[in-house]
């Protein structure tokens, strides 16, 4: 079972949707002890960083979701990605949940339209179970103003948008993926029906 973490930042519809379409079973789930659980956990996002850390910390959720992912796979889909991470820069600074090192920046893309909006590219990096099956080249569509700042040892995928964009990050069992697979056709399809095969 997997659980689709619903705070109140996140479009949840397109994302159920794939996820009924590949016969992945799961749940919506808004308190800490509905984690316990599951199987694996989804944080979806969108919006602002701090915005979203706010509704996180409200729902007593940001602990419980660091001590699930040292234990079952946990996704991090667009801002939920973000999230993940040790610090945010929209708005001023704020802690993320830490889950992964490094920080999200503003795109810096001169001569670009920011956000960045649609299909791109992207290319491999580091080993990661999400990405067997996928060809190096893989499209997936991007929405988003901020972007990761972390290591390369930490980068599966990552695509190019006035600089080096990470597009899929990796430790342990923590996976985050910038753009939105659930609207990325049959490879991001792909990407969740790998994330939904992991186990504990």
């Amino acid at each position: 079972m997997i659980a689709v973490v619903d705070y109140g930042a996140g479009n949840l519809f397109s994302l159920c949707n794939s996820l009924s379409y590949l016969q992945l079973p799961y749940t919506l789930v808004s308190r800490p002890e509905q984690l316990d659980e599951a199987d694996s956990i989804i944080l979806p996002g969108v919006g602002a960083f701090r915005d979203a850390m706010e509704k996180l910390l409200s729902a007593g959720l940001c602990e419980p979701l660091r001590r699930q992912a040292e234990k079952k796979p946990l996704l991090g889909i667009c801002l939920g990605m973000q999230l993940l991470f040790e610090e945010g820069t929209e708005f001023g600074k704020t802690q993320g949940l830490g889950l992964i090192p490094g920080r999200v920046v503003k795109i810096e893309a001169p001569g670009l339209r920011v956000p960045h909006i649609g299909w791109n590219e992207t290319h491999r990096g580091v080993p990661c179970p999400l990405t067997e099956g996928l060809r190096e080249g893989e499209y997936f569509y991007f929405v988003h103003s901020y972007r990761a700042e972390t290591e390369q040892r930490y980068i599966a995928l990552s695509t190019e948008y006035g600089e080096k964009i990470p597009a899929l990050v990796s430790s342990g069992s923590v996976y985050g993926a910038q753009f939105h697979p659930e609207k990325s056709s049959a490879a991001g399809l792909q990407i969740l029906k790998s994330f939904g095969g992991l186990k504990k």
